[in-house]
């Protein structure tokens, strides 16, 4: 078993032994909302303090450098609703844990990707050379999609585990050959390596990944008008970006406060934006997203994993984990006023 599935395990046994969600913050209403760096257009109403003003709850934010710590950090009760990539939440879900997909942020394209060093021309040169990944991530999971599709064994590359802080210094120093990531680690990668394969080529492949928002099941049941508020501002930023992108320039207030809280280039959030598909409310609350398609895509990640051994078993049904509930009345809020 590796660090990280003992991690997670420890951190699923640590859930079941304490008050799962909100309970001990109900009181004061605080929440805290686990974040990765990844760009998205919500971040702009994040930096805004939009999610305080709807929910009028105090958050607490809390970055996190990968999607399997914000799953420990939720199944600890540290953190309540947390932003995960579909590996981590198909793994999280194969163990159980009392978590629902609440708002799928992102279907990824090419805001991940696999860079190498200039040596390495072609797939087959991959055999033998250190790649860096965060294991459990959807960056793990198009990696050994992508390795798949090569028909190259795993075992024939030394994968690395490594978050991406990590991944970028070893990947500056010499130490790795190449890493799949995203930003603002990838955009450090591509400084001094080339793109081999980008997630939505992994996508046309067969292995489409996708990032969500998650929430603890008991904090969700406990504090459903939180989580819609939270659900609603999502919806709304996205659609402010989908209806007029161009206003999201360079120069933008958007681009630079979301530069701020990633970490990346402001220069860079543009095109950072435009590489992934934002879904909007309308879209979360069809049977197309937040039904029976993100049912299916985790319960397909969840197999590839067990094929892969990075997961016990495959359960019978997922759809446990996924909650339109939240989208919908999102939707009728926004469309009454």
């Amino acid at each position: 078993m590796t660090s990280l599935n003992r991690r997670l395990f420890l951190a699923a046994g640590l859930a079941l032994g304490t008050a799962f969600g909100g309970a001990a913050h109900a009181a004061d209403n605080k929440v805290t909302i686990g974040f990765q760096t990844g760009v998205d257009p919500a971040k702009a109403a994040q930096a805004a303090g939009a999610y305080e003003k709807a929910t009028g709850w105090q958050i607490a934010w809390r970055k996190f450098d990968s999607g399997a710590d914000v799953i420990a950090a939720i199944a600890s009760g540290d953190v309540q609703i947390g932003y995960v990539g579909s590996s981590p939440l198909a793994a999280a879900a194969s163990r159980q844990l009392p978590i629902e997909t609440i708002f799928v942020a992102a279907l990824l394209g090419d805001s991940e990707e696999l860079v190498v060093r200039d040596t390495i021309k072609d797939p087959k040169d991959l055999a033998g050379k250190k790649i860096g990944v965060p294991f459990v991530s959807t960056s793990h999971y198009s990696l050994l999609a992508a390795l798949k599709h090569w028909g190259i064994a795993p075992k024939s590359v030394q994968i690395l585990n490594l978050r991406p802080p990590e991944l970028a210094a070893a990947f500056e120093r010499g130490d790795i050959d190449g890493g799949y990531v995203w930003d603002p680690a990838l955009g450090k990668l591509k400084e001094k390596g080339r793109v081999l394969v980008s997630s939505a080529d992994v996508a046309k492949w067969g292995a489409p990944t996708f990032d969500a928002w998650i929430a603890s099941k008991d904090f969700a049941k406990a504090h459903p008008d939180v989580v819609t508020s939270f659900v609603k501002v999502t919806g709304e930023a996205y659609k402010t970006y989908r209806d007029n992108p161009e206003a999201w320039s360079v120069d933008s207030d958007q681009a630079k406060a979301i530069a701020r809280l990633t970490g990346s280039k402001p220069e860079d959030v543009p095109g950072l934006l435009k590489a992934n598909v934002w879904p909007l409310l309308a879209e979360q609350s069809s049977p197309d997203l937040l039904g029976g398609a993100t049912v299916k895509a985790i319960a397909d990640t969840a197999g590839f994993l067990a094929e892969q051994k990075k997961i016990p078993a495959v359960l019978p049904d997922y759809s446990a984990y996924v909650n339109k509930a939240f989208a919908a009345q999102a939707l009728t809020e926004l469309s009454s006023q």
